[in-house]
């Protein structure tokens, strides 16, 4: 069983930028793809990004492709998701997912989520 815990929410101002961390125990974590999901008041969860097991493959939701960057620290079983020029529609409830493939977790396919991180910007 993996425990994925999420930290680095808070309340920023338009055009700030903030870095989420996502730390992995009691599992393999290198054997993991790795993602990001969002969750907005009212909306469905929605895919963010996501990256393979070894950080070489990425995939980003059309909504934040050139603004947020995922990357992956194996040796320190974390998962981080650098969000750039973060917009008032950013502000959700984001969640670490872990699963199988990139391709999978873009189809919300995942096995393991987080308890979730607020974001809050304001305009």
């Amino acid at each position: 069983q993996v425990q994925l815990v999420e930290s680095g929410g808070g309340l920023v101002q338009a055009g700030d930028s903030l870095r989420l961390s996502c730390t992995a125990s009691g599992g393999t974590f290198s054997s993991y793809a790795m993602g990001w999901f969002r969750q907005a008041p009212g909306k469905e969860r929605e895919f963010i990004a996501a990256c393979s097991w070894s950080g070489g493959s990425t995939s980003y939701a059309d909504s934040v492709k050139g603004r947020f960057t995922i990357s992956r620290d194996n040796a320190k079983n974390t998962v981080y998701l650098q969000m750039n020029s973060l917009k008032p529609e950013d502000t959700a409830v984001y969640y670490c997912t872990a699963g199988s493939l990139v391709r999978r977790l873009r189809n919300s396919e995942y096995d393991y989520w987080g308890q979730g991180t607020q974001v809050t910007v304001s305009s």
